[in-house]
């Protein structure tokens, strides 16, 4: 195996290594190998030289994001068998060949023991985004890994990483395909439901995959219901409530693109004479609406991505709670989320209680939520675990 640049922790800092945490932070180490350069793969060591682990160098707060706790070769042999493990995972959870879902998340960074990467299939295409510099080195390789572990039922792999790529990887960014060609918008179902995705010009990789059990969750519900789905996106828990039989779904996002594709979805799942989309602040359509819902989906972008701001986003997330479970019917349902990291399932718990207790209405939690299995949390990596939700039913 070549020698790898090195660096060295302090003393007492390879505890959370020793028990296969991947993260190294800057304040832990003591020595960086002259010459390592962002998104170099190094070798990390304790004090005395003993071996932790060889991981991507990335200039900031989490300095190594490690990949490997073994002495191996990162070579295209590694990276192939790092991928057909995940291939293999998502086989046995039932994801591939599934006639009524073909899109799913392949690669989930820490999940998958590949930190920064992220893979999303949708039909015959994949859909990569690096959040490092050292992912973004061996995308074409992981490319390429795609396209023979699937052996042949995946034709294209997109590579939309120039949004993700911190610091100077941002230079050498630019979106495209490393293989092959689709048409977008391309059509993908969803537990039988059909939806336009973009990953061209569309948020994250053009879809919402995380919020599958839960759309399907949604779908029990709605059956003759009045639904509101605010910061639609696309349209997600809009679809399912409509095939499931909603009386009237009305969809609210800010982006006026994002509307349009929900509409477009709408009308794909023949269900628009039942939907009413709107290009709004959440907040501001929401006033005036008293007692007209019976089931309300919260599903916000992530109000809090550094602790930082922490505090901001529980007065965000407790404003939007209130003012729904205030105003919704009575025995109406809530489902509500956040999917921002520093905000733990504990904490957004009590969030929503303090909600409850502003808007002065008896809840009631009916359900806990989180990601699906596609989207794996290490048992070392408890931060992988960053979608938490409720239903409450508000008397």
């Amino acid at each position: 195996m070549a020698t790898l640049p090195s660096i060295i922790l302090h003393a007492g800092k390879e505890t959370s290594l020793q028990r296969f945490h991947p993260w190294v932070f800057s304040g832990a180490i003591k020595k960086i190998e002259e010459g390592i350069q962002e998104g170099d793969i190094v070798a990390v060591y304790t004090n005395r030289r003993e071996f932790l682990g060889i991981g991507h160098y990335q200039p900031g707060s989490i300095a190594v994001r490690i990949f490997s706790f073994e002495e191996i070769e990162p070579d295209y042999a590694f990276w192939k068998s790092r991928v057909q493990r995940a291939v293999d995972y998502r086989r046995e959870q039932g994801f591939l060949d599934t006639p009524d879902t073909d899109v799913y998340r392949l690669i989930f960074a820490e999940g998958d023991n590949l930190p920064g990467l992220i893979v999303d299939v949708y039909g015959n295409t994949a859909v990569l985004q690096a959040h490092n510099v050292g992912m973004f080195h061996v995308r074409q390789q992981i490319a390429q890994a795609l396209i023979e572990v699937y052996d042949g039922t995946l034709t294209a792999v997109y590579d939309k990483s120039a949004e993700t790529l911190p610091g100077k990887g941002t230079e050498h960014g630019q979106n495209g395909y490393l293989i092959g060609e689709t048409a977008v918008p391309h059509v993908v179902t969803e537990n039988g439901n059909k939806f336009l995705v973009d990953w061209v010009t569309g948020q994250k990789t053009g879809f919402f995959i995380d919020q599958r059990e839960n759309r399907e969750l949604l779908a029990r519900y709605s059956k003759g219901k009045t639904v509101l789905n605010t910061f639609c996106y696309t349209g997600g828990f809009s679809i399912y409530a409509l095939n499931a039989g909603a009386k009237v779904v009305h969809s609210v996002d800010v982006s006026k693109k994002a509307i349009v594709l929900t509409e477009q979805n709408a009308e794909l799942n023949h269900g628009q004479d039942r939907h009413e989309a709107f290009a709004l602040d959440t907040f501001d359509f929401m006033k005036g609406r008293e007692d007209f819902y019976d089931v309300i989906v919260l599903d916000p972008p992530a109000f809090a991505k550094s602790q930082k701001v922490r505090h901001n986003a529980l007065m965000g997330y407790k404003r939007l709670n209130a003012d729904a479970i205030a105003k919704i019917k009575p025995g109406g349902i809530i489902f509500t989320f956040s999917c921002s990291g520093v905000v733990d399932k504990y904490l957004f718990q009590s969030t929503v209680m303090a909600a409850a207790i502003e808007a002065g209405r008896n809840v009631k939690v009916m359900h806990h939520l989180s990601q699906p299995a596609d989207h794996p949390i290490s048992i070392f990596h408890p931060e992988g675990e960053y979608l938490k939700g409720l239903v409450l039913y508000v008397e």
